[in-house]
């Protein structure tokens, strides 16, 4: 049987451990009081030669008679819990008084003093977060009707200034998605009529009431054509959908777009996009009602099993009575929340699921894929496949000769650098897969930081299975590489196998059909373009932790370019193929591929502090400015190996990487700090064994500086160069797997100090006095 600290510790809220009751404490305390109540032997007097058969009588007699002498009440009443109020606030609190001095007094005092505090905490904690929810529930109904109200302006506009049988012009209904600015959006109406109807001006006061200004709604003005006008105008948040960018661009152009025959379908679209966001919010709500329902369930086990503990260390029927005041509480008492998350299931179902109750509760409460022993079955038999292929295709290169000096450049040149590709990005999966696997094992919870759906989101054995199936399928690749070359082709005719692997990659990729983790591939596409398009979209987390990830992948980048540079070359005879390893153009593309990871970083830090006013982005956005610079002067020291740029070399190479270094453990895993109660640490760790942070940091700061490999120019053949340059771009991967548990862990334990367990959705509406 599993035991109850164990099960709360897999059960409870990780972002609110800090609020829930602390079991451990509390059962360390119980175990002092045992130990109190064992008598001390060392005061035995020499001579004694052992306890008499009487001792032993007398105490089961003095047992018996302490049992029995009292009444039944006399035993439930040996504490009393009071409620008072504490001074200066309206805050209710828990003290509890010992109505029976105990022999080991000290202990059980100490131990109601710490539960009563447990108790006020957890208590006032729940208080703070139902009111919370309640206000945004106020929030969100009110908006709700006003875009029910805004709806019924529209279709009554739309029925009343057109015939039936060609609809006009209504008005548009312009909202901005993007989040941290508001701007205002216009509509027009042609009347027919010379004055708005009753039902309007009921609507548009409520309207009014609810945070959206009407402008001229009390007179009558003219457009250009001379028809009466009547403008809606709104404030609106900025949300983070990307096209928000863009979409606050096209804003400016509302009032022209008001005589358009295509208004009416701009206008549908925001309003589709506003209760979305609104539907999202409400989703959002009621999974926050849900975990604070099971804070509640969960702290009420843990008082009851610890109070039991405490009876049956001290022998009395102590918890009676204090159970009654648990029970009492606020947070067990209160149950506005349950009649919040049924009203939330009301309104969730009657609007956004047409009155079906079970499509509304796969919005509300969507089901966990449970992992699955196939999943597990087909790993380890990839693993296998990948393993035996290998083997196979390390037998044939033997035999072939094909690392020997006659073919091993030809070979280097035009099939080394795309199989690169899928080893390096297999290995980021592998490495991605272990870091799903440890966030999973210490708590993290990385699908709420990442913002994914807990239902498509890639686990651990997930990532692991895409890594050996891609690596058995390009490794089978090469064994059929090498048995067709065997066999006698031409190598003009099976050196097409490997652009047609990464060919069948990319189809995979873009596939529109829901095979192999569809949610997850277009999820992955959906952030690149994010990146690629950074000063245009919003910076998620997700947006600039995947391209840390491309800043560790620049070798990859080069190998897609060599690997394109000899598809073009052989396919389609633009060039020959010896220019896709010098020349002019090899050598500004190369110098592109390698600015552009950090380039696309440095303008999303460029965005954030756009949108945070926040000094540290721009701190940041110089990280990768000099990451750009020092790898632009070792690319040119490559061809230019004189002094002058050996020390142009080291000085930017160092610059940066101390620049990196700092960053990576003072901004992004929070280490450094002098004051911490874990020395040169932080003082909240995930992990119980600290040498491993310090190890962590050492590892860091070796592959930090692998880039010396560079400046000394080791004098090797071409395989064992290429080689050596697949080592350091493997280590830089396995460093940055590395860098990637520390960064969410600090990113986690940031949630945890502000209880941040839901996603604020930004609302579509906003009051002009917000």
């Amino acid at each position: 049987m599993v035991k109850f600290s164990k099960e709360l510790e897999a059960q409870l809220i990780p972002e609110w451990k800090e609020a829930f009751v602390n079991y451990w404490q509390l059962k360390k305390q119980i175990k002092r009081i045992k130990i109190s109540k064992v008598p001390n032997k060392s005061h035995t007097v020499e001579g004694d030669f052992g306890h008499s058969i009487f001792d032993s009588i007398h105490l089961l007699v003095n047992k018996f008679s302490h049992n029995f002498s009292g009444s039944r009440d006399d035993n439930f009443n040996i504490i009393k819990v009071r409620k008072k109020t504490r001074k200066g606030s309206d805050e209710e609190i828990y003290e509890t008084e010992l109505a029976q001095l105990f022999s080991e007094e000290d202990e059980v005092r100490v131990f109601f003093v710490r539960l009563d505090e447990e108790l006020n905490k957890v208590n006032q904690f729940y208080k703070n977060q139902e009111g919370e929810f309640i206000e945004r529930g106020e929030t969100l109904n009110k908006q709700l009707q006003i875009l029910h109200d805004l709806k019924l302006i529209i279709s009554d506009r739309r029925r009343k200034s057109s015939p039936p049988s060609k609809p006009s012009n209504a008005e548009v209904f312009s909202r901005s998605p993007a989040r941290n600015s508001d701007y205002s959006g216009y509509g027009d109406s042609d009347e027919t009529n010379s004055e708005v109807s009753q039902t309007d001006e009921v609507i548009m006061t409520r309207l009014e009431r609810n945070g959206i200004n009407l402008v001229n709604s009390g007179r009558r003005t003219k457009t250009k054509k001379g028809k009466p006008k009547m403008g809606i105008r709104m404030d609106v948040p900025v949300a983070s959908n990307p096209n928000g960018a863009i979409t606050a661009i096209t804003t400016m152009l509302w009032e022209d777009l008001v005589n358009n025959p295509n208004a009416e379908l701009i206008q549908k679209r925001k309003i589709q996009c506003a209760e979305k966001i609104i539907r999202s919010a409400f989703v959002e709500l009621y999974r926050g009602l849900g975990l604070l329902r099971t804070y509640s369930t969960l702290n009420m086990v843990a008082f009851s099993k610890i109070l039991k503990k405490f009876d049956k260390v001290s022998c009395e029927k102590a918890s009676t009575n204090y159970l009654k005041e648990v029970k009492r509480s606020h947070f067990i008492s209160s149950d506005k929340v349950v009649r919040l998350m049924d009203e939330v299931e009301s309104i969730f179902t009657k609007h956004f699921a047409n009155n079906d109750r079970k499509k509304a509760m796969k919005f509300l409460r969507p089901q966990q894929n449970k992992d699955s022993h196939m999943t597990t079955f087909l790993v380890g038999l990839s693993t296998g496949c990948f393993v035996s292929l290998f083997c196979v295709y390390a037998f044939l290169a033997h035999l072939c000769g094909i690392f020997s000096p006659s073919k091993e450049e030809a070979y280097m040149e035009t099939i080394y650098p795309v199989f690169s590709v899928f080893v390096l990005l297999s290995l980021h999966l592998f490495m991605y897969g272990c870091n799903l696997f440890m966030w999973k094992r210490t708590r993290i919870n990385y699908n709420f930081i990442f913002e994914f759906s807990p239902s498509t989101a890639l686990k651990h054995r997930d990532a692991f299975l895409i890594c050996t199936t891609l690596m058995t399928t390009v490794v089978g690749a090469m064994v059929i590489h090498l048995l067709l070359r065997a066999a006698g082709f031409a190598p003009t005719q099976i050196d097409a196998i490997p652009g047609i692997l990464l060919l069948c990659f990319i189809v995979l990729l873009i596939c529109p059909f829901d095979i192999f983790y569809r949610p997850t591939r277009y999820c992955f596409i959906r952030v690149i373009r994010n990146i690629v398009c950074s000063p245009l979209y919003k910076v998620l987390l997700v947006d600039f932790f995947m391209a840390d990830q491309l800043t560790s992948q620049i070798p990859l980048l080069r190998h897609l370019e060599t690997t394109g540079c000899h598809i073009f070359a052989e396919l389609f005879k633009t060039h020959h193929p010896e220019t896709c390893h010098s020349g002019r153009v090899y050598m500004e593309i190369t110098y592109i591929i390698s600015f552009l990871p950090y380039f696309w970083r440095a303008l999303q830090c460029l965005r954030r502090w756009y949108d945070d006013n926040d000094v540290n982005h721009l701190a940041n956005m110089g990280k990768y400015v000099s990451a750009m610079v020092a790898a632009g002067a070792r690319i040119t020291y490559s061809r230019i190996d004189n002094p002058l740029w050996f020390a142009i070399v080291l000085t930017t190479s160092i610059v940066a990487a101390t620049y990196q270094l700092y960053w990576d453990f003072v901004k992004d895993w929070g280490f450094l700090n002098p004051n911490s109660i874990n020395l040169w640490l932080r003082d909240d760790l995930v992990l119980k064994n600290k040498s491993i942070y310090y190890m962590s940091m050492g590892l860091n700061v070796v592959l930090r500086v692998t880039w010396v490999e560079t400046v000394i120019h080791f004098k090797v053949g071409p395989v064992q160069s290429r080689l050596l340059e697949f080592l350091l771009a493997s280590l830089e991967v396995i460093r940055r797997g590395h860098w990637n548990f520390y960064r969410l862990e600090n990113e986690h334990l940031n949630n945890v100090g502000r209880y941040r367990a839901v996603k604020t959705v930004p609302l579509p509406f906003h009051d002009d006095s917000d």
